[in-house]
């Protein structure tokens, strides 16, 4: 499990850089821009929810050997 959601960690963060080099700075509400920001702001929610989980997993591991 620590490995899968490692790998996941990794492909969102690609999924950002891959979507912020979409981005029209110019533009930013505009056409593709304005998926490629949707995808950068979906990513975000991504890693932050597998880092919580990733913490909880550790917080269950620490009880569980107490």
């Amino acid at each position: 499990m620590k490995i899968f959601t490692t790998t996941l960690i990794i492909l969102a963060i690609a999924l950002i850089i891959f979507n912020v080099s979409q981005l029209d700075f110019n533009n930013p509400l505009e056409g593709n821009s304005m998926i490629a920001l949707i995808g950068i702001i979906a990513s975000f929610c991504a890693v932050f929810i597998l880092l919580i989980f990733k913490m909880s997993k550790k917080i269950e591991q620490k009880l569980k050997n107490k």
